[in-house]
């Protein structure tokens, strides 16, 4: 059997054929940036296989979906999904399926990063300190330096998956509290599930790792942010539009928030003129907090395995909309 796979992440065609055996026989079909729609209808219409755009610039939409008639799985190169219509696919009966669990170690590692760069106000002393000030010297300016001990701190996990759940093994040798809140009850060594309200009144440092849907869109914003304690941290490592910019940016010059970091963002790039630049008590990075060599390996051999089981006749695994196989129309 040859199968078709529709490839709309920006691998060449060499990486793809690689995630196959030689007992697979398939064709590569390319989707070429910027984003087309007329073009990914076509190189999808006609897909066994589709493998969706890790950049999330290509959109797989119901009216793409609706002409993917032979599709056996579309598997998401990444670990959010929201550029996939996942409900019409289920509709379709054609199985999603993200890469879970394959940067998680990266993304935990930066989480940990960012939460330490907060709280001892890491990249704000070294600005100072290139500019030429000591405030070592200052008894006025030492003051302003002084930190936290992230042992000392409750954090909360908004998303107990496998990147929280990492996050909350490297917090753990700090000696933090933790407490979590997730859509399903979950167990975790010397963490605690609370509901989001009461996460958000607990918590020094909030950090989100939950998925973009219809239910997180929004999650944060004016009123969570006002909820939480007066003074404390928010890091968001999973999807921009999970927290509202134009609240945060006011919880962060009001004092609500001392400080954020940021990995992602409601507009890709951060436009030129966002508030967010020019605040001293916020940590930016260009959605690269899950990229490493490391990562980027994993992503292959887990995208390719997933294929493969497809096109042994097995089920695909980390199906997110519940359709355990395709039913080819």
């Amino acid at each position: 059997m040859q199968a078709r796979v529709a490839c709309l992440s920006p691998y060449d065609e060499g990486t793809v054929r690689g995630m196959f055996s030689n007992r697979h026989r398939v064709e590569v079909v390319l989707v070429p940036a910027p984003p087309a729609q007329p073009e990914v209808a076509a190189a999808c219409s006609g897909a066994d296989l589709v493998i969706a755009d890790r950049r999330h610039k290509h959109q797989v939409d119901r009216e793409v979906l609706k002409q993917m008639r032979r599709c056996l799985l579309i598997q998401q190169a990444a670990v959010g999904f929201d550029s996939i219509d996942h409900r019409a696919a289920a509709e379709y009966g054609i199985p999603v399926a993200n890469a879970a669990g394959y940067n998680k170690e990266s993304v935990a590692d930066w989480t940990v990063m960012a939460m330490i760069a907060l709280v001892r106000r890491s990249f704000w002393l070294d600005r100072q300190l290139r500019s030429g000030h000591w405030h070592a010297e200052d008894p006025l300016r030492g003051l302003e330096t002084m930190g936290h001990e992230l042992g000392a701190m409750t954090v909360g996990i908004i998303g107990m998956g496998n990147i929280g759940s990492a996050v909350a093994s490297r917090l753990a040798a700090f000696g933090s509290r933790i407490v979590f809140a997730d859509a399903v009850p979950r167990t975790f060594p010397d963490a605690f599930q609370v509901d989001l309200e009461t996460l958000l009144r607990e918590s020094d440092i909030v950090c989100v790792h939950a998925p973009l849907d219809i239910d997180t869109r929004g999650l944060l914003g004016k009123q969570a942010l006002g909820r939480m304690k007066r003074g404390s941290f928010l890091i968001n490592a999973a999807r921009g539009s999970i927290v509202s910019e134009a609240a945060l940016v006011d919880a962060l010059r009001s004092g609500q928030l001392a400080g954020a970091a940021l990995d992602v963002f409601e507009v890709e790039p951060l436009p030129a003129d966002s508030p967010l630049r020019s605040l001293d008590n916020v940590v930016l990075a260009p959605h690269r907090a899950g990229a490493t060599v490391e990562a980027d390996a994993r992503l292959i051999e887990v995208v390719g395995a997933n294929l493969m089981r497809v096109l042994d006749g097995k089920p695909p695994l980390h199906v997110v909309n519940g359709v355990a196989a395709a039913r080819v129309r």
